[in-house]
């Protein structure tokens, strides 16, 4: 007995297109973006190895990146992500991953690009579902919009990475980001600046 199956060709595409669309269904991380966010400690860091993100160097945010969401966390893994661009609705999710430690949380992101410093070329990504995180994706948002109406030439906010924080009854000390607006620049290019000094060592990668 033959274990062929028949199936109808009527409608498919290609075999040779196959591959292509499998893959189209897997996680959008564009390469070589690598993940930014703020440690525990108050510390900027990117990447699997943690690295330190330099001290003073400057980031252009992308204008037209912003993302918002949902994403499920199990024990230090994402067990779903759903994201979409702020110029979509909000993407509806389905049940709950088993083994989320706090089911779907709503998320929000944005793309930044180094411009100054050892990093300079380097894209990241940033996305977060805390309260100060998300504040922070909303703030420059706000400031871009601002921009846009009043100059939209130069839509996209050069920032450096600065963190405040508040003091938590339970948890002491919770550090926020903070994206500093230094400048505003065009999307034809980058502002060209010379690196900030810096007496620091080479980069530490955190532990």
């Amino acid at each position: 007995m033959s274990n062929l199956v028949a199936f109808k060709s009527a409608g498919l595409p290609a075999v040779s297109s196959l591959a292509q669309s499998l893959r189209a269904i897997a996680p959008r991380e564009a390469p070589g973006v690598a993940i930014l966010k703020m440690d525990r400690t108050g510390h900027w860091v990117f990447g699997s190895d943690q690295d330190e993100v330099e001290a003073g160097s400057t980031w252009a945010v992308n204008p037209f990146a912003f993302v918002h969401g949902w994403i499920a966390w199990g024990d230090g893994e994402v067990l779903g992500e759903m994201m979409a661009s702020v110029s979509e609705p909000l993407p509806e999710h389905g049940p709950v991953p088993a083994g989320a430690k706090k089911g779907w949380e709503q998320q929000v992101g944005m793309s930044l690009k180094c411009l100054t410093g050892e990093d300079k070329g380097l894209e990241v990504r940033y996305s977060s579902t805390s309260v100060g995180g998300k504040r922070g994706v909303q703030t420059i948002a706000v400031a871009i919009a601002a921009q846009v109406e009043a100059d939209p030439s130069k839509p996209v906010p050069v920032v450096t990475l600065g963190k405040e924080f508040y003091q938590h009854k339970s948890y002491g000390k919770i550090y926020t980001p903070l994206f500093e607006v230094q400048s505003w620049i065009g999307m034809e290019g980058e502002e060209e600046a010379p690196p900030p000094e810096s007496t620091e060592p080479t980069r530490r990668r955190r532990a």
